[in-house]
């Protein structure tokens, strides 16, 4: 997956999902089962940006990691200390980072696995795929490790859309939309080996103006199952807007 200035062109003059109830908002809600959902969101954007840090700022094995970023987790549903957040002091990716490095400078080994609250069961997470990522990175200094932090999570953003689109496509008469778009926007180049629209409607048997109107279709819902989660995952709305701009150029209407 590709970020930054080759990533997805994710179209223009969408505007900005309306305002929906927020995961820090969702934390808080008196229902277990939303709270819950709502934490499973954030695992979902977070958890191998927090895992890479602890490998690349506190120069944790790959074990260590692991374990940490499972208690780091589990202990933050369990204390719901993210509903401490306020979102005139930093950015949440921000907040989140600060709450790990103070985790991670008081974790000694013979404490490291604590005891999870309400039945919580580890985590499923692709931890050896993270380690490929911590391996293709190299040497990472301990004063680049923010921005990687950064990285990751813009990374693990743009993951989570196209995820939504491949699904929102498999089994319908849109997964020809998303091959488009995963063949043309998706698969690794270098720069001078991307197929044309002739060469790809040829390949999967299509007009090739279809094959233009397919790729500005799935970009189009690229962007929107983007901003979506960005939307939930800001502190607010303020934050959106910025964080919007920064990753898309998108001003708000």
């Amino acid at each position: 997956m590709t970020t930054g200035p080759d990533a997805p062109d994710p179209g223009a003059g969408q505007g900005f999902p309306r305002t929906r109830l927020s995961v820090l908002e969702a934390l808080a809600d008196a229902d277990e089962g939303v709270r819950r959902e709502s934490f499973g969101t954030l695992v979902a954007a977070y958890w191998k940006p927090v895992y890479l840090h602890l490998r690349w700022r506190w120069n944790k094995s790959a074990q260590d990691a692991e374990d940490l970023t499972q208690d780091f987790f589990a202990l933050a549903l369990e204390r719901a200390f993210f509903t401490g957040y306020d979102p005139d002091q930093a950015r949440f990716r921000t907040f989140l980072r600060v709450c790990l490095d103070r985790f991670a400078a008081k974790a000694h080994r013979a404490e490291r696995r604590l005891k999870r609250g309400g039945g919580l069961v580890p985590l499923e997470l692709d931890f050896a795929g993270a380690d490929r990522a911590f391996a293709a990175a190299g040497q990472v200094t301990e004063a680049e490790a923010d921005q990687r932090f950064h990285q990751e999570w813009v990374r693990s953003l743009f993951t989570l859309a196209v995820d939504a689109l491949a699904a929102e496509c498999a089994g319908t008469p849109r997964a020809i939309r998303f091959e488009v778009f995963r063949r043309y926007d998706l698969l690794p180049t270098t720069g001078t080996d991307r197929p044309s629209y002739r060469q790809l409607g040829h390949e999967l048997g299509v007009p090739e103006t279809q094959v233009t109107n397919h790729l500005a279709w799935a970009r189009r819902e690229f962007r929107r199952h983007l901003l979506e989660r960005l939307r939930l995952l800001s502190g607010s709305e303020a934050e959106f807007r910025a964080e919007a701009r920064a990753l898309l150029g998108v001003e708000p209407e």
